[in-house]
């Protein structure tokens, strides 16, 4: 996997739905159908929105609220087949494609 890739971020929040399932696992495992090389979703312990009127703090009350971020990296063709049907599972949240460079393991 050495080599010039893409890291792709999608900014969700854990109760986001696609089709009444939840969204980063739905990501997730079209990723893996995909042939993907690999994915993480990460929980976040704090987060806001530019719409937001306040943070949202872990409570009982931002049960299902709190922000997670799914990343995976592909090499820059696997990046761009399978960004539109990313981009139509993500709906209006945020998606980040960056150029890296990944150093190892050589395989």
């Amino acid at each position: 996997m050495a080599g010039s890739h893409h890291i792709v971020s999608v900014f969700l929040n854990e109760s986001d739905r696609w089709e009444r399932k939840l969204l980063h696992v739905e990501i997730l495992r079209f990723l893996q159908k995909s042939g993907c090389a690999g994915g993480t979703v990460l929980r976040g312990l704090a987060g806001f929105t530019a719409g937001a009127k306040g943070l949202t703090l872990p409570s009982a009350g931002s049960r299902g609220k709190l922000p997670v971020v799914l990343q995976f990296i592909d090499a820059p063709e696997k990046v761009t087949e399978v960004l539109p049907t990313l981009q139509k599972m993500a709906g209006k949240r945020l998606i980040t494609v960056q150029p890296i460079e990944v150093v190892g393991p050589h395989i």
